[in-house]
């Protein structure tokens, strides 16, 4: 037992040296959207912001009043109100009226086979006839110049794709532990830092911000090659790849902000639809992510206080090189590095978020996002 226990620790200790060297030089190229710098003046083709928005009167006042203020000349911000039973198609009917670059569609029926959010997406760029879309979410916050840095960047790198990561934000120590958590965990497993080279099938795409091509957003297909997955957001950075367009990452974190979740209740609803469809419902999947997690992020800890030796040693050193990348990435997410002493209760927490995902999905035969029920076989045959 022993000479498993220290065979697991040399191996866990090996990966993590190797994902941290891989990591820092990798990270080094990613650059920062609030680092753009600006030309005297700019090219400035005509940009459609479009939003989804579902029962969103608590955020989306706030959130499209920033917008709004985008200090980009040429462009406008099309609403999609997608069968909202709260005051929102009234909140975007009221604020269209003293904004004209704001327009509002109100959708009353889902056609078969569209995930809602999806189709509101696909109606909004239906609507559109701009040279770039960016497609964004109903409680995202921008600074003024976001947009403007972001399509200087695109159009000066001879981008097709270009996605850029908010910070999370969210109340008290257990959720922005996990948020930190979340994202480092999102960020080993995408290495976003690939995600413009050609040779790499590594690809990103972020809902808070995918600024695209409208020539290469109708060449992949548009969102009725995605229609039934819930995570569009992905899936449309990797249609963006797939078909050999160029796509890049960008650090958004100083510059574009978004309210996650308000309680732990919110979290596990909020991810109950799309962790499993993250791992395309794969069973197989689901174990190898559950042991990996317990391996990488949970029995260091542990084994701290469990073992004695040259193995103790080896979890201490595996725990402080665990809390050191933690700090790395919480320091990017403007999030608090000490949470990072709770890796291991975040880790167990993700765990219980995926089996939860994965077993109310099958049990379900399908799943409820936002008051409508999607089969589990039509879910699974769009499969990207």
């Amino acid at each position: 037992m022993e000479t498993t226990l220290l065979g697991l620790a040399i191996f866990t200790l090996g990966a993590f040296i190797l994902s941290c060297v891989v990591m820092w030089f990798g990270h080094r190229t990613i650059k920062s959207l609030d680092k753009v710098s600006l030309p005297p003046t700019t090219t400035s083709p005509k940009v459609s912001i479009l939003i989804p928005a579902r029962n969103e009167e608590k955020n989306i006042a706030a959130a499209l009043q920033s917008v709004l203020q985008q200090d980009y000349d040429n462009f406008e911000i099309i609403v999609v109100n997608d069968r909202s039973t709260d005051r929102t198609g009234e909140i975007l009917d009221l604020m269209a009226r003293a904004n004209s670059s704001l327009r509002p569609i109100h959708v009353t029926a889902l056609p078969k086979g569209w995930l809602g959010k999806n189709h509101a997406l696909y109606c909004a760029a239906h609507e559109s006839s701009s040279e770039l879309l960016l497609f964004t979410d109903a409680d995202i916050v921008m600074l003024p110049a976001t947009l403007r840095k972001a399509v200087h960047y695109l159009l000066s790198e001879n981008l097709d794709h270009l996605t850029a990561s908010p910070a999370v934000k969210m109340p008290g120590v257990l959720l922005n532990l996990f948020a930190g958590f979340f994202n480092m965990a999102f960020f080993m497993y995408t290495q976003p830092w690939k995600v413009r080279d050609s040779r790499s099938d590594k690809f990103i795409g972020i809902g808070a911000f995918n600024l695209i091509r409208a020539a290469t957003y109708h060449a992949i297909g548009t969102h009725q090659a995605i229609a039934m997955r819930p995570d569009d957001d992905m899936k449309l950075g990797k249609l963006v790849k797939q078909n050999g367009f160029n796509s890049e990452f960008l650090h958004g974190t100083r510059m574009i902000h978004v309210e996650w979740y308000d309680s732990l209740g919110a979290v596990i609803k909020g991810l109950e639809k799309n962790i499993f469809a993250g791992l395309d419902y794969n069973l197989w999947a689901v174990f190898q992510s559950t042991i990996a997690n317990l391996i990488f992020w949970v029995w260091p800890f542990i084994g701290i206080f469990l073992t004695d030796g040259p193995t103790q040693i080896l979890n201490i050193a595996l725990g402080s090189i665990i809390l050191l990348i933690y700090g790395y990435g919480a320091a990017i997410g403007n999030l608090p590095r000490w949470h990072g002493i709770g890796v291991p209760a975040a880790a167990l927490f993700l765990i219980f978020l995926l089996w939860n995902s994965t077993l109310k999905t099958l049990v379900n035969r399908g799943i409820n996002w936002r008051e409508t029920f999607y089969p589990l076989a039509e879910l699974k045959a769009n499969k990207v």
